[in-house]
Parts: C-alpha cells; structure tokens; sequence
C-alpha cells in the first residue's frame, strides 16, 4: 500500500514539475535531458541485441551440432 502512495506522490509531482503557470516549468528540461538520453539509450540497447543475437546464434550451431552428434 504504501508502495502505491509513493508512486501517487511522485507520478503528481512529475506532473507538478512541468507544467508551466502553476507548477515548477521543468518541461524545456525535461526534454532535454530526453533528448540527451535517446541516443545514448539506443546504443546500449543496440548493443544488448547483438550481444543477444550473437548468444541465440551460437546456442543455434552447438545445437545443430548436438543432434548431428545424436544422428550418428
């Protein structure tokens, strides 16, 4: 529960903190730090998919190889 609270709290802070008249006028940074982050973002996760698909690629052979083994 408490949990839930907190997310409440600072989900109405976020919203608080870019908005313009009433609240803190955070939005121009906000995105710039997002548009900071997007590249920076992409490379890791480009680089967590070749890794991934440089794994799922080798599982593949040493199976293929495996049943070959099998198959003899």
């Amino acid at each position: 529960m408490k949990a839930i609270i907190i997310g409440i709290i600072l989900a109405a802070f976020a919203v608080f903190a870019v908005l313009p008249s009433p609240g803190l006028g955070w939005w121009r940074d906000v995105l710039f730090v997002v548009k900071g982050l997007v590249p920076i973002a992409a490379v890791f996760i480009g680089v967590i998919f070749v890794m991934v698909g440089a794994a799922n690629l080798k599982d593949t052979i040493e199976a293929k190889k495996d049943a070959e083994e099998k198959a003899e």
